[in-house]
């Protein structure tokens, strides 16, 4: 098992139960680093690679419970077209990008729209979905 704090690098691919790729670190060139229990990943794949050895390879499964959770009813909010720019005409299903009252980045996907409101899902785009990992530990620092 790999302790606590140590800095660790893997490769992967995430599918969603269909088969739908949403992210490949291969793709991108480089390996994923992250520290071991520091919560900077979701906890199933935190705790998955830190059982595993350099070189090895995995594949697992996560349920929402052990990923971004499941969809919160309260995650979704009413926001009056009045208060975004006139030209913004975002379609159901785009995400959309801003600042909360206190400026803080947010990022939503636009739900429905009921006359002047768009209904905002702010739950994370995978809450609710298992995710499927493969996953390959490359070093641990």
């Amino acid at each position: 098992m790999i302790e606590n704090g140590k800095k660790v690098k893997v490769n992967y691919i995430g599918k969603l139960d269909d088969g739908t790729e949403f992210d490949n670190s291969y793709r991108g060139g480089e390996p994923l680093e992250f520290n071991i229990g520091d919560g900077e990943m979701i906890e199933g794949f935190d705790r998955a690679v830190s059982q595993m050895s350099v070189g090895e390879k995995i594949k697992i499964v996560l349920s929402p419970s052990e990923a971004y959770g499941f969809v919160e009813p309260g995650g979704f909010v009413g926001v009056l077209k009045t208060d975004f720019p006139e030209d913004f005409n975002p379609s159901v299903g785009e995400l959309v990008e801003g600042q909360d009252e206190n400026g803080n980045q947010i990022a939503a996907i636009v739900h429905q729209v009921i006359g002047d409101v768009y209904i905002l899902n702010m739950n994370h785009p995978l809450a609710g979905k298992n995710l499927h990992f493969e996953i390959e530990l490359i070093s641990i620092d």
